[in-house]
């Protein structure tokens, strides 16, 4: 049985991965979901005004009353900035397995800060919530998400053709990653 306690604060050496407030909105809009280059490796497209972003951060702050909700802003400690957001999706409790996606402002693209944010949650996943599997998958025009799921052990486990539609209507193939729990706790 997975052992759901919400959203809770979890540090890493360069990170604080936190519930979003209200007021992170502007944030979220500026660093990453109102830029192209960011939202093109996401079902919807970017964001054109800052209430789009207000409403998406609203319902997610609405959320965190869930012990089942796992959603956490990416903040760097020294600065203070939001950077990206983290989350656990698709929950099923018959296998008690879980989805992992995550997003990165394009400023901090190749700076190990998703490696740092994917390590932290597969380890609260792992060791805290007890989830059997979670898996993750990127657009395979994105090799740089693989990259980072690789290296915190996950393995690719295929290749989904068409697997999402974004916002452009483009259809795209998809790489899936999966870690066990018994894996995990193997190799750390």
């Amino acid at each position: 049985m997975i052992n759901f306690s919400g959203t809770p604060t979890i540090e890493t050496p360069r990170l604080i991965l936190r519930r979003l407030e209200l007021t992170d909105a502007q944030s979220i809009f500026d660093h990453w979901l109102s830029d192209e280059r960011v939202t093109d490796n996401l079902i919807k497209g970017a964001h054109k005004t800052v209430s789009e972003t207000r409403e998406k951060v609203a319902t997610i702050v609405s959320e965190y009353s869930s012990k089942e909700f796992c959603y956490w802003g990416i903040e760097l400690k020294q600065s203070g900035e939001l950077i990206g957001a983290i989350d656990f999706f698709n929950f099923d409790s018959t296998t008690e397995n879980c989805e992992v996606g995550y997003s990165l402002g394009y400023n901090w693209w190749n700076k190990g800060y998703g490696t740092e944010a994917l390590s932290a949650v597969l380890d609260f996943g792992f060791r805290h919530m007890k989830v059997h599997k979670i898996s993750a998958a990127h657009n395979l025009d994105n090799p740089a998400s693989g990259k980072i799921m690789r290296k915190v052990g996950m393995q690719q486990e295929g290749v989904i053709r068409h697997m999402i539609r974004n916002a452009k209507n483009q259809y795209k193939d998809c790489a899936v990653y999966g870690i066990l729990l018994e894996d995990y706790l193997k190799n750390t």
